[in-house]
Formats: C-alpha cells, structure tokens, sequence
C-alpha cells in the first residue's frame, strides 16, 4: 500500500506547472450513480496503486451491479497522485470527459502492470496507446497530456480533498462521510446495509 508523502506532492506539482501559474483549469467530481443515492461511497485511488487496481477489477464491480445501479449508492472516485505516471494516467482518463472516464479508467486498471512498466519517455508512449484503444485522437490525448493548467489544477484539487479527508494510503474509503480502508467486498456490503437501515 502506497502512503502520501506531502513532499514528494509538492514537487509533483511544482513538476507540472511553471512557477507562479494560475489553476485555470477546473476539475469535476467523476461519479457514478443517482445524486440523491441515500449511500454516498468515495474512493481516493491512484492508477499506479496495484491494491486499487484490485478493487476496481472485483469489489467495485460488485458495488455497481448490487448497489449503484438500483440507485443505492452513489459513487465518487478521486484520483490520488504519488507519482507523475498516477498524475498521466489521470489526464488520460479525464480526456474523454466524464462519459468515458471509468471505462478509460478501468482499461487503465487491467493494464497497470504493461503501461506502468519502463522510462517516463515508454510510460508516456504506453498512456497514449491506451487513449487511443479507447477512442481518443492521437491530437486529443497529446493536448491533455500536456495540458499544465489541468495537470496543476489536478495536483492541487488532490492536495486539499486528501487533507480535508485525512487519506494516508489507498485505496481509502469514505462511506458516507466516513474513512476507511480498503476491505473485501462482503464487509463494504454490510457497512452500506447499515447506512441504508438508518
């Protein structure tokens, strides 16, 4: 499990943006679900977290199947950023807008292991190819790549909900409003079952 080094943040984002850049750049809330689900789950995530990719390949299709999709549950996925790649993968998934972020997500998950895997230059290389697969133009994915206003604006939004929240690690959960961390499927089940017997 990765844990969040506020160092390490700080220099993701002077990374990504030249000094004394304005966020310009506004980042929404990629979410699935009714907005008045009784149950709101959040997951903080990175697309370089192996134990995030977990949960997206088994509990979270259960909760979608059991939960989200009867209306149940609403859920919210933010991006968590250790590392430039977790920050790429992030403005790959958010480059074809909300309606295709948790496929392109998802695609991402299934392939941490490949496109991970190699120099920044061959991880570059590997995110456009996913972005491609999923129908994205070679022009599109190269302007959000390269977009530092997104990418700051991305690094700072992450900064202030982590701190807000208290996440140390991910995947981390929040279950309406409260923190926990990540859990097999049958013990998210029942802590939605409590929320929804209130």
């Amino acid at each position: 499990m990765k844990h969040l080094l506020t160092a390490g943040a700080l220099a993701l984002a002077s990374m990504t943006a030249p000094a004394g850049a304005q966020e310009s750049a506004d980042v929404s809330e990629m979410t699935l679900g009714q907005p008045d689900a009784p149950v709101t789950v959040v997951e903080y995530a990175s697309f370089t977290c192996p134990h995030c990719a977990t949960f997206h390949q088994g509990p979270l299709q259960e909760l979608k199947a059991e939960y989200v999709e009867s209306g149940q549950v609403r859920f919210v996925y933010r991006e968590v950023y250790f590392d430039r790649y977790g920050l790429w993968a992030s403005m790959i998934a958010r480059c074809g807008g909300a309606d295709r972020f948790f496929g392109i997500a998802d695609m991402l998950y299934d392939k941490q292991s490949e496109w991970t895997d190699g120099e920044p230059a061959a991880v570059a290389d590997n995110l456009r190819r996913i972005g491609k697969l999923a129908g994205l133009s070679a022009e599109s994915v190269d302007a959000c790549l390269n977009d530092r206003d997104t990418a700051q604006a991305l690094v700072a939004w992450y900064q202030q909900n982590a701190e807000a929240d208290g996440v140390t690690s991910t995947p981390t959960l929040l279950i309406n409003g409260e923190k926990h961390s990540n859990m097999p499927y049958d013990e998210l089940a029942a802590l939605i079952e409590a929320e929804l017997g209130e």
